[in-house]
């Protein structure tokens, strides 16, 4: 699962790069991460999991696969947006402090830790939101992000949308800095 959102991650952000510059851009992901998901909080076979879709698919149609997106996507956009932007920063400044023309794999390691770090805490809320619309689906559940979001701080405060935050920092910044450094 890693390796194909990788790929489509740095064709994405290699795309972006040349629309900026006046290319074509184009783009379509596939949510594997839902699969992902939707096993480890129910410890499902694919055999099971493929009956909760087709259950989904048959009471909402292909809608029920995208309750997710739109979290994903608050998410993800924003999280790119800013990891790239502060990995550019940070390795422009780290670059500029110890003298160096071309980065080391130091530099990029450490500008890479550090900016996935900080998206990945702004960006938390929205991960928690669509890692429970995922849970929920099969379920006949409709409720707007926000009604979503609402629900998660009445019943467990605001900190409900940081769950998992210390997990969360643990995977994606050494990710992060691997990805980026190598």
């Amino acid at each position: 699962m890693a390796v194909p959102a990788t790929v489509i991650y740095f064709t994405c952000y290699d795309q972006l790069c040349a629309v900026l510059k006046g290319n074509v851009f184009p783009a379509d992901s596939v949510p594997l991460e839902l699969v992902h998901t939707k096993m480890q909080s129910e410890k499902q076979s694919y055999q099971e999991l493929s009956a909760v879709f087709r259950s989904a698919l048959h009471n909402e149609g292909w809608r029920s696969l995208r309750r997710v997106w739109g979290p994903t996507l608050l998410r993800d956009v924003p999280f790119s947006a800013m990891y790239w932007f502060i990995y550019e920063k940070g390795k422009a400044w780290l670059c500029q402090y110890y003298n160096c023309t071309d980065p080391t794999f130091a530099i990029t390691f450490t500008a890479g830790a550090l900016s996935g770090s900080f998206a990945s805490v702004i960006t938390l809320p929205f991960d928690v939101v669509k890692t429970k619309r995922q849970v929920e689906l099969g379920e006949l559940v409709h409720t707007s992000l926000i009604q979503h979001m609402k629900r998660i701080v009445a019943e467990n405060e605001v900190s409900g949308l940081f769950a998992g935050f210390l997990p969360r920092l643990i995977k994606v910044a050494p990710a992060c800095a691997i990805m980026i450094s190598t």
